[in-house]
């Protein structure tokens, strides 16, 4: 007889999905969004429309956005080096990639404040030759967004290169095209989907932060405060139902940023396998 499905015990791994789903996302989000509907409109856009609080989403999604960026280049030059040329320490570098994961966000946000504070070993030298001050400042957020973000760029586009045919670039090179033209035509357009990926891992990662970046953020409103520490001011100030607003209306831009970072990798998927 037929199987009618191809893994067995569906039913009770679905249930079991649906509860970890619903007890871990639905749950709080709906308790979220419940507290947050005791606002009537007028209430819920003058807590969104404070200056405060909009300078503190400009300084998150900012800096995320910049910082994801950032972590991309680099993810993508890193995991090529890793895969593509053998040196010295390759396995070591590898497993400090992974640092950020394993260390907690609380100690890197401590080390990082540490070392690019003004009086820091490198803050110090940044200070003299070029004048800018890393820490306490928005560039201190991004630098702590890369730090945390990069692994997942790194390990996003490794198994995607290791996998890449060299018999593709190969081809390339027989049929007459530089270097240059193989990596634009031939390598990035398999890669570029996992880079995106990973930009988008980093960003989501790099919007929620809160640990590594209160340390070297120096928290001032209007200059360097982000919407989790708002959030936590809130809290703390018994304001319940406005950190509530804050946070849904966070969701709400990051959804709609991941899905159209979504949306722009389903595209260059497609449009890759019609090429």
């Amino acid at each position: 007889m037929p199987q009618s499905n191809i893994m067995p015990g569906f039913r009770p791994t679905m249930g079991f999905t649906l509860f970890y789903l619903a007890l871990i996302v639905l749950i709080p989000l709906s308790a979220m969004l419940l507290k947050t509907l005791r606002l009537s409109w007028e209430q819920f856009v003058a807590v969104l429309t404070h200056a405060r609080v909009i300078a503190s989403f400009k300084i998150s999604f900012g800096t995320a956005l910049l910082a994801a960026t950032i972590a991309a280049v680099l993810g993508f030059i890193i995991a090529w080096t890793l895969v593509r040329y053998p040196f010295p320490g390759k396995k070591l570098f590898d497993a400090l990639i992974d640092l950020p994961f394993a260390l907690p966000t609380a100690v890197a946000g401590i080390v990082l404040a540490t070392l690019y504070e003004p009086r820091g070993w490198i803050g110090k030298v940044v200070m003299e030759v070029t004048g800018v001050q890393i820490a306490y400042k928005p560039l201190g957020i991004v630098v702590a967004l890369i730090f945390i973000g990069l692994p997942f760029v790194v390990r996003t586009v490794e198994p995607v290169l290791q996998e890449l045919d060299t018999a593709m670039e190969e081809a390339a090179a027989s049929l007459g095209a530089s270097r240059w033209q193989t990596f634009l035509k031939v390598i990035l357009p398999n890669l570029l989907p996992a880079t995106i990926t990973g930009f988008a891992l980093a960003f989501a990662r790099g919007v929620g932060e809160y640990g590594s970046v209160i340390f070297i953020a120096g928290n001032m409103p209007y200059v360097s405060e982000v919407v989790p520490l708002l959030i936590i001011t809130k809290l703390e100030q018994y304001d319940y139902t406005g950190a509530t607003a804050i946070g849904l209306a966070m969701l709400i831009v990051s959804f709609l940023l991941l899905l159209l970072i979504n949306s722009l990798q389903s595209w260059l998927r497609r449009r890759g396998g019609q090429l």
